[in-house]
């Protein structure tokens, strides 16, 4: 809906008194039509709204309980508010102000423009409170804007690589006193930090209402603490950010090298913290790894419990395709899906991206999902993502991970210590590159090709009765293909 057809029908409607209570109520039907009432409650129903007339036009006093609440619905609904007004009352202006102080001589406020010679302060005053109970008792917002829908708990998918995540952000987004202050998660990117963020707020926010939330990325975080500091608020700041039951801020790396703002961030951790109230944080390394951030820092994110989310395996990537297709109820056949598990396997973000192409293609052309159109739809994506990984790479790994010498794998040294891990070298040499069994056989001290393919089924038959010796072998895997 436009903002002129909210208003325009039943203009006629808006001429009564300019203090009349009706005069205010129209104009923000017209309001909760065009920002949708989730919105309207969450940023105008702790304000208070007067309406003052000089004879001439017609004034809109908005009046919120802090500088950062006035900021923040000037910057995204002042033009909306003020056309919407323009439209209601012809000739008239908006004002948007901040309750300061209540002192013995009443409400004060402090105005983002300068006040009108004909709107005296008296006036303002005797005007009618439309908005909200009581501004003076508001309490602090629920800030959980930008909240991806597609992000809850049901949408995620669970498997060996992000079940410790998964099962503590459920636990602390059910858990009113926290078990683990703060929880930490951290991860590469596409691995889903964002998505388990999401889904806490989206969690408690239906199922907990009256718990206050503020969800933030650490650059809005610095940036709201910036304005603070630049028009001397810092009060409204700490009050906004001390106030809350759950404050979830992601990807902290971003403050790294900041000193002001991690001093701020150090300091509202400790308040919330040491008044029981959860805190969780995400960031694309462990706390201790995290760079340029102080070690106090560094130390108190790793209080509670540190959850990290590993590189999805082939089972969880073909997992989730299949339940991005169903949700899609686009029908993919297994074998695309299959191919497409294979080889994206950088970050889900990438794989739900190649997916949806894919799917839209079909839907906009009209062709088929097949093999051969996924591979032609995808040609730039798979080149992309498709990394030479050579034998060397694959040896040096492989020789770190067992404590032993690069030249071992080029030896005739039939020692186990040194005859495994050459042999899991070849194995991974056969998986991860294209070349033929005599050429590897080659690099691995000129050996025939039947020793490559004796320490290929060695491996496999390992791997189907071993879990942990499995477990390892796909560790190099994802350490090599990452």
């Amino acid at each position: 809906m436009t903002v002129r057809s909210a208003v325009e029908n039943d203009r006629e409607m808006f001429t009564g008194s300019a203090t009349s209570p009706a005069l205010w109520d129209k104009m923000r039907k017209g309001l909760r039509d065009h920002i949708g009432e989730t919105a309207y409650r969450r940023w105008f129903g702790v304000a208070t709204a007067a309406v003052i007339s000089d004879g001439k036009s017609n004034v809109l006093r908005m009046t919120l309980p802090t500088r950062f609440m006035r900021d923040w619905v000037e910057a995204h609904y002042g033009d909306t508010v003020r056309t919407l007004w323009r439209h209601t009352v012809v000739e008239g202006r908006v004002d948007f102000t901040v309750l300061a102080q209540l002192g013995k001589k009443g409400l004060m406020e402090e105005s983002s423009a300068a006040p009108s010679p004909a709107t005296p302060q008296s006036s303002n005053r005797a005007g009618s409170s439309m908005m909200g109970d009581n501004a003076l008792a508001a309490p602090v917002m629920d800030v959980v804007s930008d909240l991806d829908p597609r992000f809850t708990f049901d949408n995620f998918v669970v498997g060996k690589p992000n079940e410790l995540a998964y099962a503590a952000a459920r636990r602390v987004a059910d858990t009113e006193n926290p078990t683990f202050n703060p929880l930490f998660l951290y991860g590469g990117v596409g691995l889903g930090k964002t998505h388990l963020m999401h889904a806490i707020a989206w969690h408690i926010r239906r199922n907990y209402p009256n718990r206050r939330v503020i969800y933030m990325s650490a650059e809005k975080f610095m940036y709201q603490f910036v304005r603070a500091l630049r028009y001397k608020d810092t009060v409204s700041f700490k009050d906004q950010f001390r106030s809350v039951d759950v404050l979830m801020i992601d990807d902290v790396q971003f403050i790294g090298g900041k000193d002001t703002t991690q001093e701020e961030f150090f300091h509202t951790f400790n308040a919330l913290v040491d008044r029981n109230r959860q805190v969780i944080i995400s960031a694309d390394k462990s706390p201790q790894d995290l760079d340029r951030v102080e070690e106090r820092l560094r130390s108190r994110l790793g209080w509670g419990l540190v959850a990290d989310l590993h590189p999805v395996t082939y089972e969880l990537r073909l997992g989730i395709l299949h339940a991005k297709s169903e949700k899609m109820g686009c029908p993919v056949q297994d074998k695309v899906l299959e191919f497409l598990a294979h080889k994206i396997s950088s970050n889900v973000r990438e794989l739900e991206g190649a997916l949806n192409r894919i799917a839209a293609h079909s839907q906009l052309v009209g062709r088929a999902i097949t093999l051969e159109m996924t591979q032609e739809v995808l040609a730039d994506l798979l080149r992309s993502t498709e990394r030479r990984i050579t034998i060397d790479e694959i040896q040096k790994k492989v020789a770190e991970h067992y404590n032993i010498r690069i030249s071992d794998m080029h030896s005739a040294r039939r020692a186990r210590q040194v005859a495994r891990p050459r042999q899991v070298a070849m194995y991974l040499a056969k998986q991860l590159t294209p070349r033929s069994l005599p050429e590897i056989g080659r690099k691995f001290g000129g050996r025939d090709h039947t020793t490559v393919i004796h320490a290929v089924r060695k491996i496999e038959e390992l791997s189907a009765y071993d879990p942990t010796f499995k477990e390892d072998v796909e560790l190099l895997r994802r350490l090599l293909q990452n």
